[in-house]
């Protein structure tokens, strides 16, 4: 896919999920938008980057969530150097480093 395409695509994907209104939807949108296995591994990616920002060690999250401690670099490399996301996301969530 070129990359303009591409933009594009993931810019309109974007647009859809804002127009979700409560849990529900979102999930029938995803369920139906994404595998099993597609979902499982965001959520547990979201689940590893909740324990990572709220400072619990590598091998309490590899015990609470099952992850590969090469997921959990990889989520704890964005955290770190990433676009922010999941610090927007969590502080709207109210959950805070501190905790």
């Amino acid at each position: 896919m070129k990359k303009d395409r591409f933009n594009k695509d993931v810019d309109t994907l974007f647009e859809a999920i804002l127009q979700l209104k409560d849990t529900d939807e979102c999930r029938a949108f995803f369920k139906d938008l994404c595998t099993y296995q597609e979902l499982n591994a965001m959520a547990q990616r979201m689940h590893v980057a909740m324990m990572l920002y709220t400072h619990h060690v590598f091998t309490d999250i590899v015990a609470e969530t099952g992850a590969s401690t090469a997921t959990i670099s990889r989520v704890n490399r964005t955290i770190k150097d990433g676009e922010d996301g999941y610090q927007i996301v969590f502080e709207r969530m109210g959950i805070h480093k501190d905790e």
